[in-house]
């Protein structure tokens, strides 16, 4: 009987994101977020999450629930990103006491509100510039070649070219992110995410020997869902180039405009086959799925102890829940939260969470 709850166990849908000094994962008993705070603690709480498939049953859908899923995961996670920073590093930035009178005001009386606008900001130039990188540049850079250098000749491949050229800036640009102090840091707890992952899905008990043990490459992760993407773009594109007439495909505007018009079609094709590979691994899936792992090479980096332990603590919260005594740290003076008896982690490891509603799998 015991064996038969270990399998099942390893088909319990989790996933999460990996955040400024933490990590947020999903699970069968909901939505958690585990950060490592300034004093060294980790603070566990469990956020407010449903979605909007679980209300309205035609958005479940495949290829649909691709894109709902996609766009879900991008508005909530960012929003986890934006309040981990907030509280791992705002925090300590604002407190200093060699701050001047002008930080000080500005904090205590714009705090909230200046970092509210600061994440509409830099979420508009965000979009801004994902869409002058991956599609004006490339639709653009095609037009002065085929047009200067080959006298239209290669109207007929424009969709490849395009879409050689948006890998090619995605790997350059994530290499360059990559170098990035604050960045690399993330990619550590990308790391974390992935390892406690792959530890859980293999039945093993959630500790920092067995998670440090585990890969970091997961076929489920977003940056296989990204790249993933713009190989299919290629495919998809490529068709309708064909279908459609010269006039549309050989004006700039206009072909941009198909493009953005078939973006979701290629998003949930994408969601589709992350789904697959991750459930279902096989020769076919794991070929297909190479180049996104390869990609997380650069995207995920070897976590440190302290880093599996954050995602250890998202994890089992995600997966048994966070003991109320655990979700306010602050409130426990001379306690350290983050720890926890052997006990207690072999009562929450003993639970069956296989029964609860399994959420998307995403990264």
């Amino acid at each position: 009987m015991s064996s038969n709850k270990e399998e099942k166990k390893k088909y319990v849908a989790v996933g999460g994101q990996a955040l400024m000094e933490g990590i947020m994962m999903r699970g069968p008993e909901g939505t958690a977020m585990s950060l490592r705070l300034p004093d060294g603690s980790i603070e566990t709480q469990m956020k407010d999450f449903v979605s909007v498939r679980k209300k309205y049953k035609f958005l479940n859908i495949p290829i649909v629930r691709g894109v709902v899923s996609f766009i879900e995961s991008m508005i909530f996670g960012y929003g986890c990103l934006m309040e981990s920073a907030e509280k791992t590093s705002m925090d300590d930035m604002t407190a200093g006491e060699g701050d001047s009178k002008l930080d000080r005001w500005i904090s205590d009386h714009f705090g909230k509100k200046m970092m509210a606008a600061i994440g509409v900001i830099s979420l508009v130039l965000s979009f801004a510039l994902a869409f002058l990188l991956f599609m004006y540049a490339p639709a653009k850079l095609f037009s002065l070649v085929n047009d200067k250098l080959f006298d239209g000749s290669l109207k007929n491949f424009r969709a490849l070219f395009e879409g050689v050229i948006r890998i090619i800036i995605f790997v350059i640009y994530m290499v360059v992110v990559s170098k990035m102090k604050e960045i690399h840091r993330v990619y550590m707890y990308h790391g974390a995410e992935h390892k406690s992952i792959f530890c859980f899905e293999a039945g093993l008990e959630l500790t920092v020997e067995n998670v440090r043990k585990q890969k970091r490459f997961h076929p489920r992760c977003g940056t296989s869902f990204i790249f993933l993407s713009l190989i299919i773009s290629i495919l998809i594109s490529s068709l309708f180039a064909i279908v459609l007439p010269k006039d549309i495909t050989g004006v700039t505007w206009k072909w941009m405009l198909i493009k953005l018009l078939i973006l979701p079609v290629i998003l949930g094709v994408g969601f589709e086959f992350i789904q697959l590979a991750g459930k279902y691994p096989n020769k076919c899936t794991r070929i297909l799925s190479a180049p996104g792992l390869w990609m997380q090479r650069i995207t995920t980096a070897e976590p440190t102890d302290d880093i599996i332990e954050v995602g250890i603590a998202a994890l089992k919260a995600a997966l048994n829940g966070v003991p109320e005594e655990e979700e306010t740290p602050e409130e426990q003076p001379g306690g350290e939260p983050e720890e926890q008896s052997e006990a207690e982690a072999e009562t929450q490891s003993a639970e069956n969470p296989e029964e609860a509603p399994q959420p998307d799998a995403q990264d």
